[in-house]
Protein backbone atom coordinates (compact mmCIF):
# COMPACT_ATOMS: atom_id res chain seq x y z
CA UNK A 1 0.00 0.00 0.00
CA UNK A 2 1.63 3.58 -1.27
CA UNK A 3 2.20 6.13 2.00
CA UNK A 4 -0.05 8.95 1.30
CA UNK A 5 0.68 10.83 4.44
CA UNK A 6 2.51 14.01 3.61
CA UNK A 7 6.05 15.09 5.51
CA UNK A 8 5.21 17.72 7.97
CA UNK A 9 7.65 20.15 5.64
CA UNK A 10 5.23 19.11 2.52
CA UNK A 11 2.18 19.21 4.35
CA UNK A 12 3.65 23.03 5.72
CA UNK A 13 4.27 23.83 2.46
CA UNK A 14 0.52 22.87 0.98
CA UNK A 15 -1.01 24.79 3.63
CA UNK A 16 1.24 27.92 3.04
CA UNK A 17 0.23 27.38 -0.57
CA UNK A 18 -3.40 27.01 0.33
CA UNK A 19 -3.14 30.33 2.42
CA UNK A 20 -1.70 32.35 0.01
CA UNK A 21 -4.68 30.85 -2.66
CA UNK A 22 -7.25 31.56 0.21
CA UNK A 23 -5.97 35.52 0.52
CA UNK A 24 -5.64 36.01 -3.25
CA UNK A 25 -9.24 35.35 -3.35
CA UNK A 26 -10.30 37.77 -1.02
CA UNK A 27 -8.28 40.78 -2.69
CA UNK A 28 -9.07 39.79 -5.85
CA UNK A 29 -13.12 40.21 -4.12
CA UNK A 30 -11.90 43.52 -2.95
CA UNK A 31 -10.73 44.79 -6.08
CA UNK A 32 -14.20 44.74 -7.35
CA UNK A 33 -15.70 46.09 -4.44
CA UNK A 34 -12.96 48.84 -4.24
CA UNK A 35 -13.28 49.83 -7.97
CA UNK A 36 -17.06 49.73 -7.74
CA UNK A 37 -17.20 52.15 -4.78
CA UNK A 38 -14.62 54.37 -6.18
CA UNK A 39 -16.70 54.98 -9.59
CA UNK A 40 -19.79 55.89 -7.23
CA UNK A 41 -17.99 58.60 -5.39
CA UNK A 42 -16.68 61.19 -8.21
CA UNK A 43 -15.31 63.68 -5.21
CA UNK A 44 -13.16 60.73 -4.00
CA UNK A 45 -13.40 59.49 -0.04
CA UNK A 46 -11.12 58.73 2.55
CA UNK A 47 -9.67 55.68 3.94
CA UNK A 48 -11.62 55.47 6.66
CA UNK A 49 -14.88 55.95 4.91
CA UNK A 50 -13.83 53.33 2.47
CA UNK A 51 -12.90 51.03 5.01
CA UNK A 52 -16.89 51.41 6.71
CA UNK A 53 -18.14 51.09 3.54
CA UNK A 54 -16.79 47.44 2.74
CA UNK A 55 -18.05 46.66 6.28
CA UNK A 56 -21.66 47.32 4.97
CA UNK A 57 -23.78 45.98 2.44
CA UNK A 58 -24.17 44.48 -0.44
CA UNK A 59 -20.38 43.93 0.33
CA UNK A 60 -19.45 43.34 3.97
CA UNK A 61 -15.72 42.44 2.94
CA UNK A 62 -14.55 44.03 6.87
CA UNK A 63 -15.35 42.90 10.16
CA UNK A 64 -16.05 44.68 12.99
CA UNK A 65 -12.96 46.91 13.92
CA UNK A 66 -12.10 49.16 17.05
CA UNK A 67 -10.36 51.87 14.87
CA UNK A 68 -7.87 52.91 17.80
CA UNK A 69 -6.30 49.29 18.03
CA UNK A 70 -3.62 49.81 15.50
CA UNK A 71 -2.76 46.01 15.83
CA UNK A 72 -5.80 44.99 14.77
CA UNK A 73 -6.26 47.74 12.21
CA UNK A 74 -3.22 47.30 10.63
CA UNK A 75 -3.88 44.37 8.35
CA UNK A 76 -7.29 45.90 7.31
CA UNK A 77 -5.22 48.92 6.27
CA UNK A 78 -2.49 46.81 4.33
CA UNK A 79 -4.59 45.24 2.72
CA UNK A 80 -6.94 48.10 1.49
CA UNK A 81 -3.79 49.72 0.49
CA UNK A 82 -2.31 46.66 -1.37
CA UNK A 83 -5.66 46.58 -3.36
CA UNK A 84 -5.83 50.46 -4.17
CA UNK A 85 -1.75 49.97 -5.84
CA UNK A 86 -3.00 47.08 -8.11
CA UNK A 87 -6.00 49.03 -8.94
CA UNK A 88 -3.89 52.13 -9.68
CA UNK A 89 -1.36 49.74 -11.99
CA UNK A 90 -4.73 48.49 -13.81
CA UNK A 91 -6.48 52.19 -14.00
CA UNK A 92 -3.20 53.80 -15.71
CA UNK A 93 -3.69 51.07 -18.92
CA UNK A 94 -7.30 52.65 -19.22
CA UNK A 95 -6.16 55.89 -19.16
CA UNK A 96 -6.62 56.55 -15.27
CA UNK A 97 -5.34 57.81 -12.14
CA UNK A 98 -5.49 56.72 -8.51
CA UNK A 99 -5.03 59.01 -6.01
CA UNK A 100 -3.80 57.33 -2.89
CA UNK A 101 -3.79 58.55 0.79
CA UNK A 102 -5.29 58.19 3.68
CA UNK A 103 -7.51 61.81 3.21
CA UNK A 104 -7.74 61.47 -0.40
CA UNK A 105 -8.67 58.33 -2.37
CA UNK A 106 -9.84 59.11 -6.07
CA UNK A 107 -9.94 58.00 -9.83
CA UNK A 108 -10.09 60.65 -12.61
CA UNK A 109 -8.83 60.94 -16.45
CA UNK A 110 -4.97 60.94 -16.82
CA UNK A 111 -4.83 64.09 -18.89
CA UNK A 112 -0.85 65.09 -17.93
CA UNK A 113 2.19 62.60 -18.25
CA UNK A 114 3.66 64.60 -15.10
CA UNK A 115 2.61 64.50 -11.72
CA UNK A 116 2.73 66.19 -8.15
CA UNK A 117 4.43 65.36 -4.93
CA UNK A 118 7.93 63.33 -4.69
CA UNK A 119 7.77 60.19 -7.02
CA UNK A 120 10.88 58.18 -4.89
CA UNK A 121 8.31 58.45 -2.02
CA UNK A 122 5.31 57.35 -4.43
CA UNK A 123 7.74 54.24 -5.24
CA UNK A 124 8.85 53.14 -2.14
CA UNK A 125 4.68 53.17 -0.73
CA UNK A 126 3.89 50.85 -3.96
CA UNK A 127 6.88 48.73 -3.47
CA UNK A 128 5.98 48.38 0.22
CA UNK A 129 2.48 47.94 -0.49
CA UNK A 130 2.15 45.46 -2.92
CA UNK A 131 4.83 43.18 -0.55
CA UNK A 132 2.83 40.54 0.41
CA UNK A 133 5.71 39.57 2.94
CA UNK A 134 4.90 43.24 4.84
CA UNK A 135 1.21 41.44 5.45
CA UNK A 136 2.85 38.72 7.98
CA UNK A 137 -0.13 36.92 9.89
CA UNK A 138 0.14 32.92 10.59
CA UNK A 139 -2.33 30.94 8.75
CA UNK A 140 -4.63 30.58 11.18
CA UNK A 141 -5.05 34.33 11.85
CA UNK A 142 -4.81 34.95 8.31
CA UNK A 143 -8.25 32.31 8.26
CA UNK A 144 -9.58 33.52 11.32
CA UNK A 145 -9.56 37.09 9.60
CA UNK A 146 -10.99 35.42 5.91
CA UNK A 147 -13.90 33.79 8.87
CA UNK A 148 -14.49 37.11 9.71
CA UNK A 149 -14.78 38.69 6.22
CA UNK A 150 -16.53 36.40 4.93
CA UNK A 151 -19.72 36.46 6.68
CA UNK A 152 -21.99 33.28 6.94
CA UNK A 153 -20.79 29.39 5.99
CA UNK A 154 -18.70 29.29 9.05
CA UNK A 155 -18.21 25.11 10.08
CA UNK A 156 -20.34 24.08 7.04
CA UNK A 157 -19.89 25.06 3.75
CA UNK A 158 -22.60 26.03 1.31
CA UNK A 159 -24.80 23.23 0.06
CA UNK A 160 -24.40 22.14 -3.44
CA UNK A 161 -28.11 23.56 -4.57
CA UNK A 162 -26.63 26.53 -2.97
CA UNK A 163 -23.60 26.64 -4.52
CA UNK A 164 -24.96 25.63 -8.27
CA UNK A 165 -27.89 29.17 -7.62
CA UNK A 166 -24.60 30.96 -6.94
CA UNK A 167 -22.95 29.88 -10.38
CA UNK A 168 -26.29 30.36 -11.93
CA UNK A 169 -26.36 33.83 -10.73
CA UNK A 170 -23.21 34.68 -12.17
CA UNK A 171 -24.51 33.21 -15.43
CA UNK A 172 -23.14 29.57 -15.48
CA UNK A 173 -24.89 26.65 -16.18
CA UNK A 174 -22.56 24.67 -13.72
CA UNK A 175 -20.15 25.26 -11.23
CA UNK A 176 -17.29 26.10 -13.21
CA UNK A 177 -13.66 24.22 -12.60
CA UNK A 178 -11.46 27.10 -11.87
CA UNK A 179 -11.94 29.91 -9.60
CA UNK A 180 -10.31 32.43 -11.78
CA UNK A 181 -13.46 31.86 -14.25
CA UNK A 182 -15.81 32.98 -11.93
CA UNK A 183 -13.46 36.36 -10.79
CA UNK A 184 -13.88 36.83 -14.15
CA UNK A 185 -17.15 36.68 -14.20
CA UNK A 186 -18.49 38.43 -11.38
CA UNK A 187 -16.06 40.97 -12.43
CA UNK A 188 -18.06 41.64 -15.70
CA UNK A 189 -21.09 41.49 -13.49
CA UNK A 190 -20.78 43.81 -11.23
CA UNK A 191 -19.60 46.67 -13.69
CA UNK A 192 -22.69 45.81 -15.84
CA UNK A 193 -25.09 46.51 -12.73
CA UNK A 194 -23.36 49.65 -12.08
CA UNK A 195 -25.99 51.80 -11.62
CA UNK A 196 -24.62 54.57 -14.75
CA UNK A 197 -25.74 51.03 -16.57
CA UNK A 198 -29.23 50.94 -15.22
CA UNK A 199 -28.33 48.55 -12.40
CA UNK A 200 -29.74 48.97 -8.44
CA UNK A 201 -27.80 47.97 -5.42
CA UNK A 202 -29.93 45.23 -4.59
CA UNK A 203 -28.29 44.01 -8.32
CA UNK A 204 -24.78 43.99 -7.00
CA UNK A 205 -25.26 42.59 -2.83
CA UNK A 206 -27.49 39.41 -4.83
CA UNK A 207 -24.03 39.17 -7.20
CA UNK A 208 -21.84 39.69 -4.43
CA UNK A 209 -23.91 36.84 -2.02
CA UNK A 210 -23.28 34.65 -5.07
CA UNK A 211 -19.83 35.33 -5.34
CA UNK A 212 -18.89 34.31 -1.71
CA UNK A 213 -20.75 31.28 -1.65
CA UNK A 214 -18.68 30.05 -4.48
CA UNK A 215 -15.42 31.78 -3.51
CA UNK A 216 -16.46 29.70 0.18
CA UNK A 217 -16.75 26.17 -1.93
CA UNK A 218 -13.59 26.60 -3.83
CA UNK A 219 -11.90 28.02 -0.43
CA UNK A 220 -12.60 24.89 1.10
CA UNK A 221 -11.93 22.39 -1.77
CA UNK A 222 -8.19 24.19 -1.40
CA UNK A 223 -8.47 22.68 2.46
CA UNK A 224 -9.52 19.27 1.56
CA UNK A 225 -6.67 18.87 -0.89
Amino acid sequence: MTDTSASPELSSSLSATASDEILDQHIQHMLVAVEHVLRNSPEGTDELNLIKTLQRPPWRLIGDLEFHDTQKLYPVHFLLFHVLYHLKDTLIENGESLTISPLRIIIERQDTVGGTGLPGAVDSLRKFYLDLSQYKLPEEAIQQMMDRFWSGYQGLGPSKPETLHAARVLGFDSVPDCFNTVKQAFRRAVMHAHPDRGGETEEIQYLNEAFTVLKTHFSQMMEQT
